[in-house]
């Protein structure tokens, strides 16, 4: 997984040129966009200029990839073969059914992070049932995201702020990390939650064992010393072989060293998982917050691509695939799957263009759960810890905490009590938090609108603070509403408007509502703006709107407040009603 940046600003590409004849199956027009849907969308066409560039970016993938998702099933609390099964069918599926030609869907960190902390309640780690309801959030999952896809609700994926975001993955990085410290050192692990967790490896300290501690020292310097001198070397994927080489030389089992142990030869079992309906109500809460993460770091990452490349970019086709990948997810024996910024943007580095990439590790991946999971058998699990300890530590984005401390300090603690959530309380508790604020943050911004007094100077138009005594000119306001007027923002609304006629150091004969940028109200509005014009028609104060759009105007005529403003009492440029203004004002005083 990637710092915030990565998840939220990846990169996009995708052409639809010299699609293969026969292909399209449906063309959709929607406003300002014509988007079309393509079978194999994201693997057609298939164009030789591109063919080995994805050929051997697939194998980079599966470089990269492999000794990755065997690390989330750390997180997850799954058996090792369940993290190789997430790069078969699921990933196979989505390379088939989805609209983006470069997302990557496999096992992710966030989204392990969610499941652990919520099924582990339900069942004991790695036991049967315990991997059978993975199987079934899995599927919850896909029914949501098909629900998204049939109520159109890609959209909710723009209601997750940055900023929370970043707080969110920050702590679910901390919890990745701490919770990785018991097998590194080589303790006995336990304690729910990362708090608990930390203080258990603690107190165990002194039964630290040296040899495991050499191991994980050992892998994270190999891996850390790869990105520094060799960014683009699969540096975790030549610590995994190193260990188990070394693990099958020197029998590091016979030195009380953990390994994984046996994993699995052939495909994984098909079917539904053993679990009752009674299963469903209780993983529903943790169904829907992956999926809240799955729509808007796929998504994100999709459209991000999409852009750099000038591609067509389909969120609804997506969540399809999406869906679908989990579904094959759970009727295939292993976890939750969800697109990742993190492979995309290694795929798209090693020259990728096509899901063509991600066939090929899936061929990779098919080769070697069918004749190589002998030699796994020998990782250390430290090795493993040792990864997924590293993709905790680049989630904790220091970085762009700094940023927003700059430039937007109250967002920052919004951040940092979205991070403490999941630290402290739990990554579920983290994702609705997350969501909540995020909802705060727009309501807010929508609460407080930058509102202005408008005066001429220099043939410009320039907005001054709304404070007692301000004027646009002898007898005239004009003020700008830069928001929409809705329930919350109405009373404040009202406030400045009686606060500036009242307050005007002239009489005022015209109060002039710029409305340029008002797109709609609501009922709570529509009764404050009555009131506003009734109260200024008592100081005998003209009410005049300027700029207002035609859907906006029809709101108005449906709510009586045209009739009540008066028709005449509308222009389309504020120049125009100021003109009528000034006819007017000359004509009552004789000049």
């Amino acid at each position: 997984m990637p710092n915030l940046q990565q998840v939220l600003l990846p990169e996009p590409l995708f052409t639809q040129d010299d699609i293969l004849e026969g292909a399209a199956i449906v063309t959709t027009t929607q406003p300002n966009s014509v988007k079309q849907r393509f079978l194999f969308q994201g693997l057609l066409p298939l164009k030789r200029s591109t063919l080995v560039a994805d050929v051997i970016a697939g194998m980079v993938l599966a470089a990269v990839g492999i000794p990755e998702v065997m690390g989330y099933t750390k997180i997850a609390g799954t058996p090792i073969a369940t993290g190789l099964y997430t790069l078969l069918l699921p990933a196979f599926t989505f390379a088939v059914l989805g609209s983006s030609r470069h997302l990557v869907v496999a096992a992710d960190s966030a989204t392990a992070a969610i499941l652990a902390s919520n099924v582990s309640r339900l069942a004991q780690i790695g036991s049967p049932q315990y991997v059978a309801l993975t199987g079934l959030v899995a599927l919850v999952a896909a029914a949501l995201l098909l629900l998204a896809r049939l109520f159109k609700l890609g959209f909710l994926a723009d209601f997750l702020s940055r900023t929370v975001l970043i707080g969110f993955l920050t702590g679910v990085g901390i919890q990745v990390a701490v919770g990785q410290l018991g097998t590194l050192l080589g303790v006995a692990e336990g304690g729910h939650g990362s708090i608990k967790h930390l203080l258990s490896v603690v107190q165990d300290l002194p039964n630290t064992h040296l040899p495991t501690v050499g191991i994980s020292l050992a892998v994270l310097a190999v891996i850390i010393l790869l990105e520094k001198l060799w960014p683009k070397f699969p540096g975790a994927l030549l610590a995994v072989v190193g260990a188990i080489a070394a693990s099958w030389v020197f029998h590091f089992a016979d030195y009380g060293i953990k390994i994984v142990g046996p994993v699995p030869r052939g495909l994984p079992s098909f079917g539904l998982p053993a679990v009752s309906l009674d299963d469903v109500s209780s993983l529903l809460g943790v169904a829907v917050s992956c999926c809240i993460v799955i729509i808007a770091q796929s998504a994100a990452t999709s459209r991000a691509f999409a852009l750099r490349y000038n591609e067509p970019f389909n969120e609804d086709a997506d969540l399809i695939g999406l869906a679908a990948a989990n579904m094959a997810a759970g009727f295939s024996g292993t976890f939750i799957v969800n697109g990742s910024p993190t492979k995309t943007a290694i795929v798209d580095a090693a020259g990728g263009r096509s899901q063509i990439a991600q066939i090929v590790t899936v061929a990779i991946v098919l080769i070697v759960v069918l004749f190589l999971t002998d030699p796994i058998s020998y990782l250390p699990t430290a090795a493993l810890a040792a990864i997924v300890f590293l993709i905790g530590m680049k989630l904790i984005d220091l970085q762009g905490l700094r940023d927003i401390f700059k430039t937007h300090r109250d967002e920052f603690y919004l951040a940092v009590i979205t991070a403490a959530t999941v630290v402290f309380v739990g990554v579920r508790e983290g994702i609705i938090l997350a969501i909540v604020l995020s909802l705060i943050l727009h309501v807010r911004h929508s609460y407080r609108p930058h509102s202005a007094v408008l005066v001429h100077e220099n043939h410009f138009w320039r907005p001054l603070p709304v404070v007692p005594g301000s004027m646009s000119a002898p007898g005239v306001i004009i003020y700008r509403f830069s928001r929409d007027i809705f329930y919350a923002n109405a009373n404040r609304f009202s406030e400045q408007v009686r606060m500036l006629a009242e307050t005007a150091t002239s009489p005022v004969q015209w109060f002039i509502l710029e409305a340029r940028a008002i797109t709609e109200i609501d009922y709570s509005a529509s009764q404050t703006i009555r009131n506003v014009v009734q109260a200024l028609a008592s100081q005998n104060i003209t009410f005049v709107v300027t700029g207002l759009a035609p859907e906006v105007k029809a709101q108005f005529d449906r709510d009586g407040l045209t009739k009540l403003i008066g028709p005449d009492h509308f222009y389309n440029r504020l120049g125009d009603a100021l003109k009528t203004f000034r006819h007017l004002h000359k004509s009552a005083s004789g000049d």
